[in-house]
């Protein structure tokens, strides 16, 4: 369940932005800098490449903030620019030949990341990118059907669909490491 205080700081923060509020800008990149940085290393599977997709995701904010119509969407308008950074980094990284560099559950600073487990990062890492993308805004990052569908630009049904065989890929994964 999202959090309604949070929500509406967030819509208040938007509607200032949208009026050239510096501060209030500041106040939403604090608020949403880690938790898109670790949907961005989800993502691309690299530290290095999240702080890159992250910084040019703000840069789209930056351009688009004020054409976002209804502040109650920043969640799923975030999280799309995100996606579409990452897509973008994925495919130049392919393109250039050079992998997304794997992700230690540890770093030389610490734990990357506590809240999902080294098995399950291992796995995601396997998926293709769509179903990576969905498992993880739905499961991860908590978005409801609804906005992961505005997220992705589909239909809810699709979402429901690309749910239903990511969760089969998932578990034929982990099946097979577990064996």
């Amino acid at each position: 369940m999202r959090d309604a205080t949070g929500q509406l700081v967030d819509e208040l923060l938007v509607m200032e932005a949208q009026t050239g509020n510096a501060r209030a800008f500041e106040a939403l990149v604090s608020r949403w800098q880690k938790r898109l940085w670790q949907y961005a290393r989800r993502l691309t599977g690299s530290p290095e490449a999240a702080w890159d997709v992250t910084q040019e995701s703000w840069l789209g904010v930056v351009r688009g903030i004020r054409k976002l119509n209804d502040p109650a969407r920043l969640r799923p308008w975030l999280y799309r620019i995100v996606t579409n950074k990452a897509n973008d980094w994925i495919r130049s990284a392919a393109e250039a030949r050079t992998p997304p560099a794997v992700v230690c559950p540890t770093s030389a600073d610490g734990p990357i990341d506590v809240d999902v487990s080294a098995d399950l990062q291992r796995i995601l890492r396997q998926l293709p990118a769509r179903s990576r993308v969905v498992l993880t805004l739905y499961y991860l990052e908590g978005l409801g059907l609804a906005e992961v569908a505005a997220v992705l630009n589909v239909p809810a049904g699709t979402v429901k669909s690309r749910l239903y065989h990511a969760r089969n890929e998932f578990k034929e994964i982990w099946q097979q490491s577990a064996g």
